[in-house]
């Protein structure tokens, strides 16, 4: 039988004495959440159970026989941080500046296409709770909300993704760039790490094809899962509503995925990126970025910020981990742009040793999505507070009273890519 107990997570939202917000306590709902999943891991095994079998797969798993989504754990894992005692420390603090504007942690949500697949209002909930905590969230162009409407939910942290959509001398990219500043979006985030579509067999096997469509076997799927239904039916089936504009009234998901393989597909050009940097006035990063001659090349072109990610394994499963990748484009980069590391962060622990290896934050994808599977609406709050606790904990062991001071301790990576391992960088 399926498990049909709401979770505190799926109550109806209420609001929470606002003493207990001013005075940082924990509400009992908060504690029973902590005590039952203290993990990111905790929460996707719950997600696991919760979850149609089809949105799990999508939200869970990557390209190849996921030894991409392996490697990058496996290479957080293999890193050490030695501390340095004899100091008081009481519970360090997290916030940060990024791009400069201020965050309470060095934490954010990184842009995700299509979460509604894995579970229905998923970026409403992102926004929210990215809201409420102050770290940055990054909206994906393959949206469910738009672009305004996620600006009045998240206003002080919301960051916008794009893909490239070349046709028509970027008609659409440049509106979404126009309807991006005008919204206050306050970083803008290129994707380059996707050229072209790979096959992820554990989707294929649960049903989820390319052109996608709501077949019998995903609405028996889904049927078998509650909180998912009830979630969709809260927020409605999942459509690309930012790109409506754009497609002639044309909004269910058959006509979407045509019009996003028609209209979009590639990777941007130096030249299509040069062109960017001149239309988005704001802070600009690239996304995609594991080889140092990329990192000196798109500092050439005026980007301010750098993602070291593999996308998640989700493109294919022969690419560096994250982590691995870092050292080198740190060196190269030497404090030139500020570094963001996405794919394979669960933990505070993880974000701290992103840190230490010359990173400024930490962005995580499917862990997020595991909370919404696993807590539902709760559950994207539910993770950042594990994160903050989680990095103020491992400041405090190895001797920092801050997250700059991570950059000073000795680690040891041995699976660290390093500059002389690429030559001469062109």
């Amino acid at each position: 039988m399926p498990d049909t107990t709401p979770s505190s997570a799926e109550v109806a939202d209420t609001k929470e004495p606002q003493k207990a917000k001013e005075e940082n306590l924990i509400l009992p709902w908060q504690l029973k959440l902590k005590r039952r999943y203290p993990t990111a891991q905790d929460l996707r095994e719950r997600a696991r159970k919760r979850m149609p079998n089809f949105a799990f797969e999508y939200v869970d798993g990557g390209a190849g026989s996921d030894r991409g989504i392996a490697r990058n754990w496996q290479a957080f894992d293999s890193v050490e941080m030695v501390p340095r005692y004899g100091k008081v420390i009481s519970p360090p603090p997290t916030d940060v500046e990024l791009f400069g504007r201020a965050y309470a942690a060095p934490v954010g949500i990184a842009p995700i296409g299509g979460p509604g697949t894995g579970f229905p209002g998923a970026e409403t909930y992102f926004a929210k709770a990215a809201q409420e905590a102050r770290v940055p969230y990054t909206l994906g162009v393959l949206s469910a909300i738009t672009i305004e409407q996620a600006a009045e939910l998240a206003p002080d942290v919301l960051w916008l993704q794009l893909y490239r959509f070349a046709r028509n001398d970027h008609k659409i990219g440049m509106d979404l760039v126009k309807r991006a500043e005008a919204a206050g979006v306050h970083a803008l985030m290129l994707t380059w790490d996707s050229p072209v579509r790979t096959t992820r067999p554990r989707e294929v096997k649960s049903g989820i094809m390319a052109p996608f469509k709501l077949t019998n076997r995903l609405r028996m799927d889904a049927m078998r899962s509650p909180p998912w239904l009830f979630s969709m039916m809260r927020n409605g089936i999942p459509r690309f509503v930012s790109l409506r504009p754009y497609m002639d009234g044309k909004t269910s998901i058959e006509d979407s995925t045509k019009f996003i393989r028609a209209e979009g597909g590639g990777a941007f050009t130096w030249e299509e990126i040069a062109r960017y940097r001149e239309a988005w006035k704001g802070p600009l990063l690239l996304k995609g970025v594991l080889h140092p001659g990329d990192a000196e090349r798109a500092i050439a072109e005026g980007i301010d910020g750098l993602v070291v990610t593999n996308h998640g394994g989700r493109q294919i499963d022969a690419l560096p981990a994250s982590i691995d990748a870092l050292p080198a484009i740190a060196t190269q980069v030497d404090g030139r742009a500020e570094i963001i590391v996405d794919s394979g962060i669960r933990s505070g622990v993880d974000v701290a040793r992103a840190i230490a290896l010359g990173a400024h934050a930490g962005f995580a994808g499917k862990a997020f999505l595991w909370s919404l599977g696993a807590l539902g609406s709760r559950g994207p709050a539910h993770l950042i507070d594990l994160f903050k606790e989680d990095l103020s904990a491992t400041l405090g062991q190895l001797g920092c009273h801050t997250v700059e001071e991570l950059r000073s301790v000795k680690t040891r990576h041995p699976g660290a890519y390093r500059l002389v391992d690429f030559g001469h960088i062109e």
